[in-house]
């Protein structure tokens, strides 16, 4: 469901012919989102072990979103973001492609996590424990609100800024949700854990 997201975006950047794309920012934010996506579209889905379906409903707003979000992002990046000669050394930049870089690790680190949570034959639930699990129960959901908001710092767009808004809301809920779920499942869960905000929430 996350397909269009690359897909489209392939597309639009080896159809162009515009000058932003062979700019450097242009070049290193472009390269920022297809890292996530072809993970999260071509490598991710060959991982994973069992899993449930996806309700129809969910994959058909996943799947406009990606093809929309996918679209948005990067015919911006590739067509018309313009940016200063010296911008990959702006503060706003490095520490942005820095939070994006964390969040992107802490993102597949935590779905590795969770991918490996049960052995060959085992079935039921467990509670997810290393990395960032320590401290929150939604790990791979801050990695990518974490992920996303750094990629806006760096790229300075609304584009960006409402994609970073747009995950903070989705990935926020489901963490409190799952954060929930984990309480109410196991009476050994730890009560120290967050849901989404190490310490704090």
């Amino acid at each position: 469901m996350e397909l269009p997201a690359f897909v489209v975006p392939i597309f639009l950047v080896l159809k162009s012919s515009a000058a932003q794309v062979s700019q450097t920012t242009n070049r290193f934010l472009i390269a920022m989102y297809f890292c996530h996506y072809v993970h999260r579209s071509l490598i991710y889905p060959f991982l994973i072990k069992g899993g449930k379906p996806t309700p129809f409903f969910s994959f058909a707003l996943a799947f406009i979103f990606c093809l929309y979000n996918g679209y948005l992002q990067i015919r911006y990046l590739s067509h018309f973001a313009e940016y200063p000669p010296d911008w990959v050394t702006h503060p706003c930049f490095i520490a942005g492609s820095t939070l994006w870089l964390l969040g992107w690790l802490v993102n597949i680190y935590s779905d590795h996590l969770l991918r490996n949570l049960r052995k060959a034959g085992e079935t039921g639930y467990k509670i997810p424990v290393g990395g960032m699990f320590e401290y929150v129960s939604g790990a791979n959901f801050l990695g990518e609100i974490v992920e996303w908001s750094g990629f806006a710092l760096a790229a300075h767009s609304i584009h960006s800024a409402a994609f970073a808004i747009f995950t903070l809301i989705v990935l926020s809920s489901r963490a409190v949700a799952h954060h929930k779920w984990y309480l109410a499942k196991f009476e050994d869960y730890p009560k120290s854990r967050k849901a989404l905000i190490p310490f704090v929430f």
